[in-house]
C-alpha cells in the first residue's frame, strides 16, 4: 500500500471513529433525556395524585361547622326516637353520675373482647376518694366464644368468684351488705333499665346464638348463683359511659366522654326534659346520660374520597359506621395503604412493579402509620424501615419516604379535624359552644377522652385540640378542657355501681 493510500485509510478510520463517538454521545444524551423525562413524568404523576388526595380529604373550617350542624340535627332526631336518625342516642338509664361521696367496696367486670377484666375498688368518700383498687385480666378460651351462653357466663362467673376469694384486709364490706358489681358490656344491647339489657348481636369474634335476645345481666346473675357468689349487678354500662363516670368522679366539670381508639363513640349528660322519646318518670337528678353511638353518623357533608368509598364497599358492614370509618384507629392505616397503592399503580411511586404486600387490605395498621408520621430523623429512618417490613420495598429514596410521611399527615389531619367537629357538635347540643347571652361567666367544660388513638397518636390529638379551639374561638375555648381519662370502662363501672347502689338511700 502506498503512502497516500495509507494516509487515506487512516483518515477514513478516524472519521468513522469520530462518527461512532458522536453517535454514542447522542445515544447517551438521548437515553439520559429519556430517563430524565421518565423521572419528570413520574414526579408529575405523583404530584397530581397527591394534589387530588389533598383536595378530596380537605376539611376547611366552614365544612367542619356544617358537619357539626348536621351532627346536632341527627342527635335531635335520635332523641325524638326517629328510627332513621343517623345517631341513635340510646338512653342509658344512668341518671346519677359519681359525686365523690361514694363509700364502700364495689366490683366491676369489663367484657369487651377476647379478654375481660375484673376489678374491685374501696371508695372512701370526699376525703379519701379511691382508697385501694386491684384488678385481674382473664383470657377467654376461643371455644367459649362460639359455644353456649351458659358456658361463657359460667366461665366468667367462676373467674369473678375466684377473684372475690382473694379479697384482702385492705377491702371492707359493711356487715349485712351484699357485694355490688358494675358490668361493662361493650356489645350492642337494647338497654331497658340501669341493670338490664338484651343482647342485639355479638361482634369481635363472638358467636353465641342462644344469648342473642337474652338479658345479659340475668345471664350473668344466674351464672353467679351457680357459683354460689352472692353479688348484685347494679349497673350495666358500655365503655363510653364508664369513661364519663370515671371522668366525672375525677372532675365534676366533665360533661361528655369521647372514645377514640379502634372504634369511636361519645356519651354526654343531657337534660331529661330534652329527650322527647323518654316516657318514664323524670329522674330526680333531672339528667340522663345518653350513649350517642355517633360512629354511625353519616352526612353528605362528610368528605368521602374514592379511598373511603372503596374501603366501605369492601367492608363487612357497607354503608354503616361511616363517621367511624373516617376517624377511628381501625381504619386510618388502611386509608393510607389505599392511597399509597394508587401512587404505586398510577405514578410508579415504588418503581415499575407494584409491591404485592401493598395489595393486602389492612396490612398497614394505624400504629405503623403513627410511627412513620412521628419520625423526625433527618433521613426518615423509621419510615424506610416500615416500608421495608410492611410493604416489602427494601430500599426507598428520601423522596418516597417524605411522600409517605405526608400522606400519613393528610389522613391523620382529616380524621382529627372531623373528630373535633363531632365534639363541637356535642358542645353545641349542650349550649356550651358560645358565651352566655346574659354576660355571665362561661362555665368550665371538661371533655374526658380515652382510647389509644387519642392517647398515643400525639399529632392526631394535637390537631384535634387546635381544631376544637379554632371552632370555639378564643373566648369560649379558654373554658373548655380536653382531658385524658384512663381506664374509664373499668373503674367507671365500679363507680356507677356505687352511684346506683341499692344502699344509696341508706347512706
Amino acid at each position: 500500500m502506498g503512502k497516500a493510500a495509507a494516509v487515506g485509510t487512516a483518515v477514513v478510520v478516524a472519521a468513522a471513529v469520530g462518527v461512532a463517538v458522536v453517535l454514542a454521545r447522542r445515544r447517551r444524551t438521548r437515553d439520559l433525556e429519556l430517563v430524565e423525562g421518565a423521572a419528570a413524568e413520574r414526579k408529575r404523576k405523583v404530584a397530581a395524585v397527591i394534589e387530588d388526595v389533598e383536595h378530596a380529604l380537605s376539611t376547611p373550617t366552614a365544612l367542619l361547622r356544617g358537619i357539626s350542624d348536621a351532627m346536632v340535627t341527627e342527635m335531635e332526631r335520635g332523641l325524638r326516637g326517629d328510627s332513621h336518625a343517623m345517631v341513635k342516642m340510646l338512653i342509658t338509664y344512668v341518671d346519677n353520675l359519681p359525686t365523690g361521696n361514694e363509700q364502700g367496696l364495689f366490683y366491676a367486670l369489663d367484657l369487651g373482647g377476647t379478654n375481660f377484666r375484673v376489678l374491685r375498688v374501696q371508695l372512701g368518700g370526699k376525703e379519701k376518694r379511691v382508697v385501694q383498687q386491684q384488678y385481674e385480666e382473664v383470657s377467654i378460651p376461643p371455644h367459649l366464644m362460639v359455644g353456649t351462653s351458659m358456658e361463657l357466663f359460667d366461665f366468667i362467673a367462676s373467674a369473678l368468684s375466684k377473684f372475690v376469694d382473694t379479697e384482702g384486709d385492705d377491702f371492707h364490706l359493711p356487715e349485712g351488705r351484699q357485694r355490688e358489681l358494675g358490668f361493662t358490656f361493650s356489645f350492642p344491647v337494647n338497654q331497658t333499665s340501669i341493670s338490664s339489657g338484651t343482647l342485639i348481636k355479638w361482634t369481635k369474634g363472638f358467636s353465641i346464638n342462644d344469648a342473642v335476645g337474652e338479658d345479659v345481666v340475668s345471664e350473668l346473675g344466674k351464672a353467679m348463683e351457680r357459683q354460689g357468689l352472692d353479688m348484685k349487678i347494679t349497673a350495666l354500662v358500655n365503655d363510653t359511659v364508664g369513661t364519663l363516670a370515671g371522668g366525672r368522679y375525677a372532675d365534676n366539670s366533665v360533661v361528655a366522654a369521647i372514645i377514640l381508639g379502634t372504634g369511636t363513640n361519645a356519651a354526654y349528660v343531657e337534660n331529661a326534659n330534652a329527650i322527647p322519646k323518654w316516657t318514664g318518670l323524670l329522674p330526680r337528678s333531672g339528667n340522663m346520660v345518653i350513649n350517642t353511638e355517633w360512629g354511625s353518623f353519616k352526612s353528605d357533608k362528610l368528605p368521602l374520597s374514592e379511598f373511603d368509598k372503596a374501603m366501605d364497599f369492601e367492608s363487612l358492614n357497607p354503608g354503616e359506621q361511616i363517621y367511624e370509618k373516617l376517624i377511628s384507629g381501625m381504619y386510618l392505616g388502611e386509608i393510607v395503604r389505599r392511597i399509597l397503592l394508587k401512587l404505586a399503580h398510577d405514578a410508579a411511586l415504588f418503581g415499575d412493579v407494584v409491591p404485592s404486600k401493598l395489595e393486602q387490605p389492612f396490612v398497614l395498621r394505624t400504629p405503623d402509620m403513627s410511627a412513620m408520621h412521628h419520625d423526625s430523623s433527618h433521613d426518615l429512618k423509621t419510615v424506610g424501615a416500615k416500608l421495608k417490613d410492611i410493604v416489602g420495598v427494601p430500599d426507598t429514596s428520601l423522596e418516597v419516604r417524605y411522600i409517605t410521611s405526608h400522606i400519613c399527615d393528610v389522613v391523620a389531619e382529616r380524621a382529627a379535624r372531623l373528630a373535633a367537629a363531632g365534639i363541637y357538635g356535642v358542645l353545641k347540643k349542650l349550649g356550651r359552644d358560645k358565651m352566655p347571652k346574659d354576660g355571665s361567666k362561661m362555665p368550665r367544660t371538661v371533655i374526658a377522652l380515652d382510647g389509644g388513638l387519642y392517647e398515643h397518636y400525639k399529632k392526631f390529638s394535637s390537631c384535634l385540640e387546635s381544631t376544637l379551639t379554632d371552632l370555639l374561638g378564643d373566648d369560649v375555648s379558654s373554658s373548655v378542657v380536653t382531658k385524658l381519662a384512663n381506664d374509664g370502662s373499668g373503674i367507671g363501672a365500679a363507680l356507677l355501681a356505687a352511684s346506683h347502689s341499692q344502699y344509696a338511700e341508706i347512706d
